[in-house]
């Protein structure tokens, strides 16, 4: 597995657990450093680990706002807590990540396959949808 896949796995697996128990303040530390201990003992770097994880945390509201926008039907606490988690990674990198390391591309795909290994397959198809809207207005945005 890649590295930075293993990291978006690992940021993924943080996310989920710190949102499972309510996001309890502090609580979100200890559970990256135990899953990077865990599931990341070959990586030569966790830096990309705690740049998602952080961004994520840092831009919740504004994620929850998006996801919430894109997918009119399904408010964020009713999305299972995988695929919320997941969508927030997507989304993060999509909109803040540097376009010239994660192209948008990218960024979706990694999502989708987050969604299909740690939820199912129609997790990878509801956050094609999500992000792939997003996408599309970004883009008719920007030009």
């Amino acid at each position: 597995m890649a590295s930075r896949h293993l990291s978006r796995s690992i940021a993924m697996q943080s996310l989920y657990e710190w949102d499972f128990w309510s996001k309890k303040p502090g609580a979100l530390d200890p559970i990256v450093k135990r899953n990077i201990q865990e599931f990341g003992p070959g990586l030569e770097s966790v830096d990309f680990i705690w740049q998602l994880v952080r961004g994520v945390v840092e831009h919740l509201p504004q994620l929850d706002a998006i996801i919430e926008k894109a997918a009119p039907e399904w408010p964020v606490n009713q999305i299972t807590v995988v695929d919320r988690n997941v969508l927030r990674l997507g989304l993060f990198e999509l909109l803040y990540e540097n376009r010239d390391e994660v192209p948008p591309k990218v960024a979706i795909n990694e999502a989708i396959e987050l969604g299909k290994n740690f939820s199912g397959e129609s997790s990878g198809r509801f956050i094609n949808g999500v992000l792939g809207t997003v996408f599309r207005e970004l883009e008719g945005g920007l030009k």
